[in-house]
């Protein structure tokens, strides 16, 4: 079976080189490596896997055939809009480095089909899953968000305070997928308190980046930050924030003050 993966960076070819010893024909479309157009490498697959940053997924998706399988790796989205179109999609999400998965350690994510968990089988990929495909994507994007305010407040991970945040937070994002249409357990699961509770430190890009707003509030990142970008699409409203998701509307507030 053939797997056309768009995107060609850590986390997609960790997943690629998964399928590749499961016997899957894996290519790869990426706009900085690619010489083929995603319509001539997505000829013949039998499935679609979308790892792009989250800031190109809109254009990427755009081209995409929509009768063919598409499972959702990027995170940092917060509607599910996109992928209505498709005859069929799955998301895959969690506490996963790249890093990690190449170097087969033990990884845990969530899926919304038991085929994801089939096609990445190997002893060290553990899943758990849930239906609710908005719920998972939500929290991708959420944990990215309130990284960022974890940094900001220099929290040290396991400290009780950074406990108290994380447990915060955690009630925090179930109130904003019930909101939203979302089911609020999925907060429950590993793409939820497990990647939180993984992003909200060190090593993670958007805990690192709000430790730099902390002291320069006109720094600007050198790398993709899903954070912001995820910020900036729920100041613009794309999604419903309730009035008493403190943390949310404090960093929302804050941010007003960034360059």
């Amino acid at each position: 079976m053939k797997v056309t993966i768009l995107g060609a960076g850590a986390f997609g070819t960790a997943l690629g080189e998964i399928l590749e010893k499961n016997r899957y024909e894996v290519v790869y479309f990426d706009p900085r490596i690619s010489d083929k157009t995603i319509a001539e490498l997505t000829v013949g697959a039998d499935y679609l896997l979308l790892a792009v940053p989250s800031v190109v997924v809109a254009e990427v998706v755009n081209e995409l055939p929509k009768n063919i399988p598409l499972i959702v790796a990027t995170k940092g989205i917060l509607t599910d809009k996109i992928f209505r179109e498709f005859s069929d999609y799955m998301v895959l999400s969690g506490p996963g480095f790249a890093d990690d998965i190449k170097a087969g350690k033990e990884t845990f994510l969530t899926a919304t089909d038991q085929r994801i968990a089939d096609m990445l089988a190997a002893d060290y990929m553990k899943f758990d899953f849930t239906d609710d495909k908005l719920g998972v994507l939500m929290c991708g994007a959420l944990k990215n968000v309130y990284a960022l305010l974890a940094g900001v407040y220099n929290l040290e991970k396991y400290s009780p305070e950074w406990e108290k945040f994380i447990g915060e937070v955690a009630g925090e994002m179930k109130k904003i997928l019930s909101t939203n249409g979302a089911k609020p357990e999925t907060v429950d699961l590993a793409c939820g308190i497990g990647d939180l509770r993984l992003t909200c430190a060190l090593p993670s890009r958007n805990y690192e980046f709000g430790q730099i707003l902390s002291h320069d509030k006109n720094a600007k990142p050198d790398k993709t930050v899903e954070g912001l970008t995820a910020l900036d699409k729920i100041k613009r409203g794309e999604i419903v924030v309730p009035s008493d998701a403190r943390h949310l509307v404090t960093l929302i507030e804050m941010s007003e003050g960034w360059a």
